[in-house]
């Protein structure tokens, strides 16, 4: 099956500053999501990115709180971006999205707004939100530079 091989991913620990943000971040969210990891003590779920720029492709709200706790690096699954079975979507009523314009907006640091970009992956027939390929492997914070 195309694809199959999204599936199975391993994370790498990256470090923070190799990779690019293509989006905003919303500040409730965050504070939300870092008050759960320092509570857990765990990065549940790493982050993707492409592999050829590093540009973030899901994960700005995760990244960001390791930034927040002093972390230098964060569990990364790298894809390559330009496989058909990965396709951007704009969400619900924002303006239509290319993956051109989000490695343009990682590459410039001309983020995007938060939410603009809808990463999806295209699995036997199927079409799922990329955290379905984004599985859990959960970090100690301890264990994370």
């Amino acid at each position: 099956m195309a694809g199959e091989d999204l599936l199975n991913l391993k994370p790498v620990l990256v470090r923070l500053e190799e990779l690019r943000e293509h989006e905003e971040y919303n500040p409730a969210h965050l504070e939300e999501l870092l008050a759960e990891i320092k509570n857990d003590g765990v990065l549940k779920r790493p982050i993707i990115a492409d592999v050829r720029t590093r540009v973030i492709l899901d994960g700005h709200h995760r990244y960001n709180c390791m930034k927040r706790l002093g972390k230098t690096h964060i569990p990364v699954y790298f894809v390559d971006y330009w496989r058909p079975e990965i396709e951007v979507w704009p969400w619900d009523n924002k303006p239509p999205v290319t993956k051109e314009l989000v490695i343009s907006a990682g590459l410039t640091g001309k983020k995007l707004p938060s939410k603009s970009s809808r990463h999806m992956v295209r699995l036997g027939g199927e079409v799922y939100h990329i955290t379905y390929i984004e599985r859990e492997a959960p970090t100690p914070l301890d264990e994370i530079p």
